[in-house]
Formats: C-alpha cells, sequence, structure tokens
C-alpha cells in the first residue's frame, strides 16, 4: 500500500502479566472502509483505544498521516474521530449545545465553531433537530449525533464501534448510507460483530484474534477463505440418491425437496461440469444448479480458532 494514512508497527500491550495483543502491524488506505473483526476478548477494543490514544502501548507505534501517536499525541488526534459502542452524550442537552461542547473539545477556533456544528448536522440529517433535547431523541438520531461529534473537527480517519447497536431495520439502512457517505472522502474503521453490515460496507478485513491478527485482505478474499464443499441444484426427473453418488468426487446428497438436492463434495469445483454432464447424459433435466459458498460465520468462526494454540 502507497503513503497509508494508517500504519501500526508491532504493536503489544499487556494488562499486568497477560498480553492482551501482540505484534499488530496493519496499514489503512486513506478512503474506504475497513471492517475490523473479532470475538469477545480478542485484542479489539484494546487496538482501538490505541490507535485513538486513550491507551499507551506497551510495545510498538501507530503512525497516523506520518505524526507518531507517542510524540506528538495531540497532533495526531486531531486527525481521528472516535464514535464509541456507548457514546457518553450528555442528554439534558440539545443537539447543537452538545456539539458546540465537542468542538470546544476539539479545539476549533471559536469564529469556526457555529459552521463546523453546522456542517456536522448537515452531513448526519440532523438540522432539524438542532433544539431537540438528546433524551428526546430516538436511538437512531442519537446514534447520528454521536458520528457527527466525531467528524466536526474534518477528521481524516474515523472509528466507529459497533455503531448498529441498538438500531431497527430501518434506522440500520439510514445509518448505513451515512457510513459510505463519510468514507468517500475519509478513512472509516467500522468494528461490529454483525457480520452482514461488515460484507455490505467494507472492502477491506482486519481480524484479531488472541491478541494477533489471523487475517488482513479484502471481503472477496475473506468470503472465498474456505473453498466451498457443497452444491445446490433441482431438477425436473432427479435421480436416486444412489446414482447421484456414483458422481466421481460427491461424497454425499441431501434431499430438501422432491427437486432440490444439496451435494457434498471433495476435491476441486470442477466437480460441476461433471455433474451437468451427467444430468444431461441421464436426462434429469437441470434447471438450476449453483456452488454455495462458505457462510461469514462459519469463516469467522474458523479463523477464531486459528490461533487459539
Amino acid at each position: 500500500m502507497h503513503n497509508p494514512l494508517v500504519k501500526i508497527e508491532g504493536l503489544s500491550h499487556k494488562y499486568t502479566e497477560n498480553w492482551a495483543i501482540r505484534d499488530i502491524n496493519l496499514e489503512i488506505d486513506s478512503k474506504g472502509i475497513v471492517g475490523l473483526l473479532g470475538s469477545n476478548g480478542a485484542g479489539k477494543s484494546t487496538t482501538m483505544n490505541i490507535l485513538c490514544g486513550a491507551l499507551n502501548p506497551t510495545e510498538g507505534k501507530v503512525v497516523i498521516d506520518g505524526i507518531d501517536m507517542r510524540e506528538n499525541p495531540e497532533e495526531a488526534k486531531r486527525l481521528i474521530g472516535f464514535m464509541p459502542q456507548y457514546p457518553p452524550l450528555y442528554l439534558d442537552l440539545t443537539v447543537e449545545e452538545y456539539l458546540t461542547h465537542c468542538a470546544h473539545l476539539r479545539l476549533i477556533e471559536k469564529g469556526n465553531i457555529k459552521k463546523a456544528v453546522n456542517d456536522a448536522m448537515e452531513r448526519c440529517k440532523i438540522p432539524h433537530f438542532r433544539n431537540r433535547l438528546l433524551s428526546n431523541l430516538s436511538g437512531g438520531y442519537r446514534q447520528r449525533v454521536s458520528i457527527a461529534q466525531s467528524i466536526i473537527h474534518l477528521p481524516k480517519l474515523v472509528v466507529l464501534d459497533e455503531p448498529n447497536t441498538g438500531l431497527d431495520p430501518n434506522q440500520v439502512i439510514e445509518l448505513r448510507a451515512l457510513i459510505k457517505d463519510l468514507a468517500s472522502e475519509r478513512a472509516v474503521i467500522l468494528s461490529s460483530h454483525v457480520l452482514s453490515e461488515v460484507q455490505l460496507l467494507c472492502h477491506n478485513i482486519r481480524m484479531i484474534e488472541h491478541g494477533r491478527i489471523v487475517f488482513a485482505d479484502t471481503m472477496d478474499a475473506f468470503n472465498n477463505y474456505i473453498e466451498p464443499h457443497s452444491i445446490l441444484m433441482t431438477m425436473e426427473n432427479p435421480p436416486k440418491s444412489e446414482e447421484l453418488l456414483a458422481i466421481e468426487g460427491v461424497s454425499s446428497a441431501e434431499f430438501l425437496t422432491e427437486k432440490q438436492i444439496r451435494l457434498f463434495f471433495n476435491g476441486n469445483t470442477e466437480i460441476s461440469e461433471r455433474i451437468i454432464e451427467t444430468c444431461v447424459h441421464n436426462k434429469w433435466r437441470l434447471r438450476e444448479i449453483n456452488l454455495e459458498k462458505t457462510s461469514l460465520t462459519e469463516v469467522f468462526a474458523h479463523l477464531s480458532n486459528h490461533r487459539k494454540n
């Protein structure tokens, strides 16, 4: 990756005697959405806290746009916006009052605060709630306010920790569109346990398990990490199981309905061609055939156990 925005080298941290993370190395580009995955206790939160400057690592370094977090923490933090899983919103403030307070915390010049607040509200589509108390907002709009505070100072990197927590389906769709919009001009790190959301939003994946990186590649590579081993097919004139098992490479056959069958196979995916040829030869009237990909949950579980020992 050429001139990455974020560069993490040899990052390690331990609480008392146990290492929470060990030798984490990451690079993140200047635009787009990177999914950060990991089981509970894997070291994901520790990594995010160090990345955002809330925790000093035991070893290693974090560099944001060429600025070393340990050497120049204030300058590095100016480039980062963070939305924690449970944002510390002051519920007795209005939206505008809260964002104004956040602008002061971000050391935005006094003459620029009003514009920064208005721009953040416009970006997150909440200006009509500027005088509404945060306590009177729905969960979805509170999340929008949380994102607004994370971008009010126009950071180059935004870190979102479980942004979909407590949202209904419509709110999730709206938030998804907002995150995509933000990522068009900055880097976004999205930490989430909702694998379907990660699949829809992220182009790249970084996965931490047992304190170490176990996967760092594209979403497509994550989807295909485990080779498929089953085929779903529909036939108008299906044969008996014995005839299907006679096809070279087929290990078992499962009839889902009278005409829909799942075949499990060993070896490579060229078996599809043999199945099609056999169906045509025997006039089984094949209507549909699909190679089934391994589910994201299965890939996640496989990677979670990859370095257990």
